[in-house]
């Protein structure tokens, strides 16, 4: 083993010691993703069982708190994410830096013991290493998008019409249920309503906000209680 690593020219030497490295964590990396993918729900980085954390802190109203801080003026897409979270393509991640390293310094290897030119061989093997950036970057992008496709963003239900299927009580006194397609799912939402009048069964509503899992509806131009 020694005499092989001595008889590497020292440019040979320094891409093993960027390609296994990087090749260890890729694979790292591969057996955390499908341990997740397996697993009910990943790990949870908002579970603090485990912290010791001051007994007179109560971290779920500090974190309700600035939650709502947070994202009371937060636009969300139509597509149930975040464009500026989604949309974008992120070639600088762990993930894509880890991946060219190791396309990089193994190609970059193979071309140097093929005898290429050591500026050529670097060459190549940039350039498949910035490939592959791009398509791990690109399949990230991809999955994350249709993960978050699949969420239901009550944002989205602004403007529909549904129809009442439990009265909802005047003034804001109560909740009442109405049901409505949302996203392609035929869904059911607790609804509230600030009319004078509470809304029957099967009267036709026009949602116009949310407050928290709650939609604020209002009868239809067509149904308005004479």
């Amino acid at each position: 083993m020694l005499d092989w690593w001595e008889g590497l020219s020292q440019v040979q030497q320094v891409l093993y010691c960027i390609a296994i490295p990087s090749t260890l964590i890729l694979v790292l990396q591969m057996l955390l993703t499908i341990v997740g993918g397996a697993s009910d729900g990943g790990i949870d980085v908002s579970d603090t069982s485990g912290l010791d954390m001051p007994a007179e802190l109560d971290t779920d109203a500090v974190f309700d708190a600035d939650f709502d801080a947070d994202t009371a003026d937060v636009d969300i897409g139509h597509d149930g994410g975040n464009p500026a979270d989604f949309g974008t393509l992120r070639l600088f991640t762990l993930q894509t830096v880890i991946t060219f390293l190791t396309v990089f310094s193994w190609v970059s290897i193979v071309c140097v013991g093929s005898k290429v030119g050591t500026l050529i061989s670097m060459l190549i093997g940039t350039l498949c290493g910035l490939v592959m950036m791009f398509v791990v970057a690109k399949i990230i992008q991809l999955s994350t998008k249709l993960a978050e496709n699949g969420t239901l963003n009550l944002k989205n239900a602004i403007g529909e019409t549904a129809s009442v299927y439990l009265t909802i009580p005047a003034c804001g006194g109560g909740e009442g249920k109405i049901t409505m397609e949302l996203q392609g799912r035929f869904c059911e939402f607790d609804a509230i309503t600030e009319e004078p009048d509470a809304i029957g069964t099967g009267t036709q509503v026009l949602v116009t906000d949310v407050q928290g899992d709650a939609l604020v509806v209002e009868r239809c131009s067509g149904n308005q209680k004479s």
